[in-house]
């Protein structure tokens, strides 16, 4: 009987178009999903990953997080911003500039030099539901498992805001009440993510299309500052926040 009730369970899964779809989607992916950290030749080892970014526009722009790309790089020293990922087997590296910041919403967009990647195309985060299907593709612990991308999915539980009123003014900081002047929502999710998916792109499992971008330190640090111990909640900023940074940059994100 139980044989039978989970073998109907992953018919019936199988038989769903936006779980059906999930692996060709992530295939066209991948392509475009890179690790961004820094470069220095004398450094052992000479590559530090710092988080995921993805291409975007013609393939030669990446959207990360702000906080995955260094404050201070040693130019001296020859230390680069760098993007990694594998292609014939081989890690590929490219050298990259950030030519916009969005630090509020932490956001950042780097030029990459070298032939473009396929990027990917942004969706419209208005019409994202609770309890729809996404994915987010990125490179957890990214020095320890190594160059592979890894994909999770899960639905948006929930769309909230990124911060909360404080209980007591002892929880009160500088970051909790700027962000209390012009608060926005970000998306919940049941999905896990790990310390370098910061940074991956959430989108949709049919299509592909970028709605948001995985963030939990930043909005960890008011949502949850109340706790002494932040949960495992996994967090997203809606991808609208990726648009305003590409016209800041004087591109088009269309």
């Amino acid at each position: 009987m139980l044989f039978r009730t989970l073998l109907l369970a992953g018919s019936l899964l199988l038989s769903d178009p936006l779980w059906a779809g999930l692996p060709e989607t992530v295939a066209k992916v991948k392509g475009a999903v890179v690790a961004v950290g820094t470069y220095q030749p004398s450094r052992r080892p000479p590559a530090s990953f710092l988080g995921t970014g993805f291409a975007v526009l013609d393939g030669r722009h990446v959207v990360t997080n702000n906080h995955v790309v260094p404050k201070l790089i040693d130019y001296e020293k020859r230390e680069t911003v760098a993007v990694f990922y594998k292609q014939g087997g081989k890690t590929r590296l490219r050298k990259a500039e950030v030519i916009a910041r969005d630090r509020k919403h932490d956001l950042a967009l780097l030029s990459i030099d070298g032939p473009p990647l396929k990027p990917m195309k942004l969706g419209d985060d208005s019409r994202v539901r609770e309890g729809a299907l996404y994915g987010f593709t990125g490179f957890p612990v990214g020095m320890v498992l190594g160059l592979t991308p890894v994909t999770h999915r899960g639905i948006v539980s929930a769309i909230t805001p990124v911060v909360i009123p404080a209980m007591s003014s002892r929880e009160l900081d500088a970051k909790h009440l700027r962000r209390m002047k012009d608060p926005f929502n970000v998306f919940q999710l049941d999905a896990t993510a790990y310390p370098g998916n910061s940074g991956s792109p959430l989108y949709e499992a049919a299509t592909g299309r970028v709605v948001g971008v995985i963030n939990s330190v930043m909005v960890k640090s008011t949502k949850e500052s109340a706790l002494t111990s932040p949960t495992g909640i996994t967090y997203a900023i809606p991808g609208r926040y990726i648009k305003k940074l590409i016209r800041k940059a004087g591109l088009s994100p269309n």
